[in-house]
């Protein structure tokens, strides 16, 4: 009677309520009635206004089932709920998703794993749906909260997994659901990317980061297994970031691996941020760089372990922003690392640990540049050389050097990963200068780290490996040797003295070990090499043999390094006649090697910090020396001016010591070169021969009528060859003559200029005589420059 009644009661229930009474079965395990389910489904497509009250209701029966535990029903329930979800697509659907997440949250606030699963699974399944209209008042700090507390389930076994892999779904779903609808809650407010980012790393570092590198050849195993799934939605999550979200992704990023002390070691850490510059977009992925060096300063008062291991993760993932960098953004990184590494030196002058830490940022810094187009490379070097301080030769102290070494190792890092075309590109003047004035600094150890940036900068044949060290056995080298342009001797004309010069005074310093002069050995054995030419034949043979004559002169070098010296200059000479084929030349070089062989060893490399005591002075042996007229013959029979070789040698009268800041050796200047400016200067001298009175260019050549008709029938090829002649002799008259010499050359020789003079002398004193003043008392005299501007040329 009571069930009768209870049916004719059902009569006069909404239709809505019997249609849903109807999917759930006598017996839960015999699952969904689908037909009824379809009928229900049918209805709710009928009248879509129905739709809110068919999820409460089915809330209610959930809700009622989950109090009883008749888990069965609440499975059916949420089943129901998704079909309906996934059929209906109605404006008012808005209204059945509230009933659906509240279902929802109910089931993940069950204490059974299984239903917070089922939770999960549904959600997704809502996440992946398109709505038409956004819901503004929906909010999902809930599900935030939850999903980030079941990425760190504590149970046992195969369950565990289960729950994990369900949180990270969960998360994934809720980006997935927010990213795409800025109108709805932000999902990268740092409250929200508080709780998951943690929990996505605390997965990934859970079960081996170095396992992940195994092939995705099976897709289910990876969504089965929290670190790949974690992987995975980390990859997602960077990705969808724009430029003003990044910072609140790596926030909690960074304050993961600082709490859970996961710096050291880091391979961890390199794991993690290789995924996410891999994950960013392009243009942002020096905001990570920079965000990394911004918690370096952070950190600048910890261990310098946890700095080393931050520097060793910057060095791993500057590479990859490197290719995005453009403009002030390069100096920026490049100016921060520097500033890394002299806080650094303030900090600390001794520590192992802490030497560590400078190498990997040099090492960060070397990697940066190795990315960079070569034009910002040149950029960087000119940079760093202008952070280097001048060395001084009193008041310094080891923080100072060790500051400088610092820079100049950084300097080598990017020179190392730059590819040299032209001289002129890779030597401007702001960097040539004060690289080559660094290259006399007291120490020693900072002279051998400039020479190393020349070699690396010079050489652009890979012959360096070949000239490391010291040799008399050319031959055997093999050396790539190519004809050299006209940049790069345009550039050596220009440049050459000052580098020869710096080279020689280096070699001068009482400091200098074995390996400062092979350094020094290398340079010249590179820039041989490299511009190969007659001129720079001649500027090399005279750098050696003043090189010989400061080995037999100065007195504040060991007996020691003079040996070194006189085997440097045999090791040169062989190697110039080699390179440029000059055969007599290189057959005399062979000659003085095996003399030394058989009477002075200790001539001829390698060299040594410490010789036999019966070592005999190369003084004593002057048959064993490179004779300057035997070399300048030589070179004459192969067709090259040698004029140079017999004149005083700029380098004879260089006496020990180091140049100072600002000063310039001038023994170049006093030494003719066949340049680019000597045949301007010659220019600027032929303009005496269009002053009246003053004497041609050529002493014997005279205007006749036999010269005109000569200069009206020969070929112009013969004039030019003579005019070429005229110039060269002319030049060196006037670079060899003493000024007695010029001062008759250059006497009017036509009472008409004389007169003229005379009558200029009378006009400024009768000047003077009218209109005195008080800064005009002293009588004006025209000087000897002033009458004959044209000799005067510079």
């Amino acid at each position: 009677m009571f069930e009768g009644c209870c049916g004719c009661c059902s009569a006069f229930r909404p239709r809505y309520k019997r249609l849903v009474d109807n999917i759930f079965p006598v017996y839960p395990q015999d699952g969904l009635v689908k037909s009824n389910m379809e009928k229900l489904t049918f209805y709710s497509l009928s009248s879509p206004e129905k739709l809110d009250r068919i999820g409460e209701y089915l809330y209610q029966r959930a809700a009622r089932d989950i109090y009883r535990k008749k888990y069965g029903f609440v499975v059916i329930a949420m089943e129901a709920m998704d079909q309906l979800l996934l059929a209906c697509h109605a404006p008012t659907l808005n209204l059945f998703v509230e009933s659906f997440l509240k279902m929802v949250q109910k089931l993940l606030e069950s204490t059974e794993p299984e239903l917070q699963i089922l939770a999960t699974q549904s959600f997704v399944k809502f996440a992946n749906i398109e709505e038409d209209t956004p819901s503004y008042h929906r909010r999902y700090d809930f599900f935030v909260s939850k999903f980030s507390a079941m990425c760190h389930s504590g149970d046992e076994g195969d369950k565990k997994n289960k729950i994990r892999v369900a949180g990270i779904k969960g998360l994934q779903a809720v980006v997935r659901k927010t990213v795409s609808d800025e109108l709805v809650e932000n999902i990268w407010e740092p409250v929200h990317m508080d709780k998951i980012v943690p929990s996505l790393l605390f997965n990934m570092q859970e079960s081996g980061f170095h396992t992940n590198e195994k092939s995705n050849q099976n897709a289910t195993e990876d969504e089965n297994d929290p670190p790949m799934l974690a992987e995975t939605c980390m990859r997602e999550l960077v990705g969808r970031a724009s430029f003003g979200h990044i910072r609140t992704v790596l926030k909690p990023v960074l304050r993961h691996f600082d709490l859970h002390e996961l710096w050291v070691p880091n391979q961890f850490a390199i794991h993690t941020f290789r995924i996410i510059m891999f994950s960013i977009q392009a243009q942002y992925s020096y905001t990570v760089v920079e965000s990394l060096m911004a918690h370096l300063d952070e950190n600048s008062k910890s261990s310098a372990s946890i700095r080393t291991s931050i520097a060793g993760v910057l060095s791993k993932i500057i590479a990859i922003a490197a290719g995005e960098s453009v403009g002030p953004t390069v100096l920026e990184i490049i100016n921060s690392l520097l500033s890394h590494l002299r806080d650094s030196v303030k900090n600390c002058v001794s520590q192992s640990e802490e030497k560590q830490y400078q190498e990997a940022l040099i090492n960060a810094l070397g990697e940066f540049a190795n990315h960079l187009p070569d034009y910002q490379k040149i950029e960087i070097m000119m940079f760093i050389m202008s952070k280097i301080p001048f060395p001084l030769v009193d008041n310094q102290t080891p923080a100072d050097n060790l500051l400088q070494s610092i820079l100049l190792k950084s300097l080598l890092k990017v020179g190392t990963k730059y590819q040299t075309i032209h001289m002129n590109t890779t030597f401007p003047v702001s960097f040539l200068e004060p690289l080559l004035r660094m290259s006399l600094a007291p120490d020693s150890d900072m002279r051998l780290l400039v020479q190393k940036i020349l070699h690396t900068l010079i050489d652009r044949h890979h012959n360096l490996e070949k000239l490391t060290k010291p040799t008399v056995d050319v031959a055997e080298l093999d050396l790539v040797v190519e004809k050299s342009s006209r940049p790069d001797l345009i550039f050596i004309n220009k440049h050459g003295p000052i580098i020869y010069d710096a080279l020689y005074t280096s070699l001068q310093i009482d400091t200098n070990t074995p390996e400062n002069i092979e350094a020094i050995y290398t340079t010249l054995a590179l820039l041989c090499v490299e511009l190969s030419n007659a001129e720079i034949v001649i500027d090399l043979l005279q750098l050696v043999l003043g090189i010989q004559s400061l080995a037999l002169t100065n007195n504040s070098l060991t007996m020691a390094q003079k040996f070194n010296l006189h085997a440097l200059v045999i090791c040169l000479l062989v190697l110039i006649s080699n390179v440029s084929n000059l055969k007599s030349l290189e057959e005399y070089g062979s000659q003085i090697v095996e003399a030394r062989r058989q009477e002075a060893p200790h001539l001829l490399p390698e060299f040594m910090v410490h010789y036999p005591s019966n070592s005999e002075g190369a003084g004593k042996v002057p048959h064993l020396l490179i004779d300057q007229m035997a070399v300048s013959e030589y070179v004459k029979n192969h067709g090259i001016d040698a004029s140079r070789l017999l004149q005083t040698s700029p380098y004879g009268a260089g006496g020990p010591g180091i140049v100072a800041a600002g000063a310039h050796r001038n023994s170049w200047i006093d030494t003719g070169r066949s340049s680019i400016t000597e045949l301007t200067g010659a220019n600027e001298v032929d303009s005496a021969a269009s002053s009246p009175g003053v004497q041609r260019k050529m002493p014997e050549e005279e205007l006749t009528f036999e010269s005109m008709k000569k200069v009206l029938t020969e070929p112009p090829e013969v004039r030019k060859e003579a005019e070429a002649e005229r110039r060269k002799m002319l030049s060196h008259t006037f670079r060899t003559a003493t000024f007695s010499e010029l001062i008759r050359r250059t006497q009017p020789k036509h009472d008409l200029l004389q007169n003229k003079l005379n009558d200029i002398f009378k006009s400024l004193s009768v000047n003077e005589a009218r209109s005195p003043t008080l800064e005009e008392k002293k009588p004006t005299v025209p000087t000897y420059e002033q009458n004959f501007p044209e000799l005067f040329f510079y």
